[in-house]
């Protein structure tokens, strides 16, 4: 497993990937570049701007490299987790 991901035409090592939005932006700017887009918010406020699918792919990326965790689409592995502590 590469600890690169491309996002359009850059290899990004993903440790690097601080968080990725979940919504795309909507500033409502007339001159906005990123309508739509979704932000990767890299180390020192630096950021890339994608598509859903590239999206899509950092995400699944970042899991693999994480050693697959699992889905991130939901709470409720949250929440098993959270009943599994307060079993103990």
């Amino acid at each position: 497993m590469s600890i690169f991901c491309l996002v359009d035409d850059k290899y990004i090592p993903v440790y690097r990937i601080m968080w990725i939005s979940a919504l795309p932006h909507f500033c409502g700017s007339s001159q906005c570049q990123h309508e739509g887009d979704y932000e990767i918010r890299l180390e020192h406020v630096e950021a890339v701007w994608v598509n859903q699918i590239d999206r899509d792919a950092v995400l699944e990326a970042l899991e693999m490299w994480q050693g697959g965790l699992g889905p991130v689409d939901g709470m409720d592995d949250l929440d098993e987790m959270d009943d599994l502590d307060d079993d103990q």
